[in-house]
């Protein structure tokens, strides 16, 4: 508690100040919880102020909303606090945190807890991250290691294909998925679970990108083609189970990126694909391969409408 307290301080998200009359103070409450390593061991416990928006009135406390999203992009600068970063216009009256009384410290009742939370659970600093939502953490004096195998491993395991015979490549170069070509699967909500998990994967794994947004394209009505052609992403990962991005300690500050398309690849659509990579110095920090929203009369189109998502992402 103290931690999210300290972090909401710094990033100057209020000013302590006495009720105006005639507002009406949000209240808002801590959500605890616990984290786990990957080997599912407790890491830490977790506590989040939030505010209970739902008390506010459109037209009276808010004219407008937004809802600020964390990229994953985000999670590899390590930015805590990422709903944060966004300005509000509205003047918004919140009660003090639970516990902090009128924002003087409660150090004795923080105390209180933190003893009783030891008595329970044995609680210490874990010290630094190594484990967060499937994703594991390796330092040393090259730098920051990324990469899900834990995640990979339980994957394939729950697929049945831990043991599946090895591939070194994805996707077939030359593959073209239709959306009308090939027999229905019987259960497609099986399909719909495999693109969802491979997606995930996509965080740390570029290399899988393409071929993972060639076949979501087709979760809401897939055949047999493309659930042989997702096995092949499987047996790929199996081949590569702790492939991932690698941080390096002595990379320069210097932010560019790259971006391509290809000739209205799409059978269907006659669309092309965006695909780019931002990277600082050395390391991979953000990409993405993407279907373009319209048809371009052009390749010099396709290739500027490709430049024009990287310049967005940057």
């Amino acid at each position: 508690m103290n931690a999210e307290i300290s972090a909401l301080e710094d990033n100057h998200t209020w000013i302590l100040v006495d009720l105006p009359a005639g507002k009406v103070p949000v209240r808002c409450k801590w959500v605890y919880k616990v984290k786990y390593h990957a080997d599912n061991t407790i890491e830490r416990y977790k506590a989040t102020l939030v505010s209970k928006g739902y008390t506010q009135l459109e037209g009276v406390d808010y004219f407008d909303t937004f809802s600020p999203v964390a990229k994953i992009t985000i999670v590899r600068l390590d930015v805590n606090n990422a709903f944060l970063h966004v300005d509000l216009n509205e003047e918004v009256y919140m009660h003090p945190p639970p516990g902090y009384g009128s924002y003087g410290n409660s150090l004795a009742e923080i105390t209180q807890v933190n003893t009783f939370l030891d008595q329970k659970f044995r609680i210490k600093d874990l010290g630094q991250l190594k484990y967060f939502l499937g994703l594991e953490i390796a330092r040393s004096t090259s730098g920051i290691f990324l990469n899900q195998r834990k995640y990979v491993l339980e994957f394939l395991e729950d697929t049945g294909f831990l043991g599946a015979k090895l591939v070194s490549t994805p996707i077939d170069p030359n593959t073209k998925l239709s959306s009308t070509n090939g027999i229905p699967l019987d259960d497609p909500s099986s399909y719909m679970k495999l693109i969802g998990r491979l997606l995930y994967l996509t965080n740390t794994r570029p290399g899988i990108s393409y071929s993972v947004q060639h076949l979501s394209q087709f979760v809401s009505n897939p055949f047999i083609p493309h659930y042989q052609v997702a096995t092949r992403v499987l047996r790929y990962l199996k081949a590569f189970p702790a492939q991932g991005v690698l941080f390096s300690s002595s990379s320069a500050l210097k932010l560019h990126g790259f971006a391509d398309s290809d000739g209205a690849r799409c059978p269907d659509s006659r669309r092309s694909v965006t695909g780019f990579c931002v990277l600082l110095g050395d390391y991979l920090l953000s990409w993405r391969s993407k279907k373009q929203n319209t048809v371009s009369r052009s390749s010099t189109e396709a290739e500027y409408k490709a430049l024009t998502s990287l310049t967005c992402e940057i």
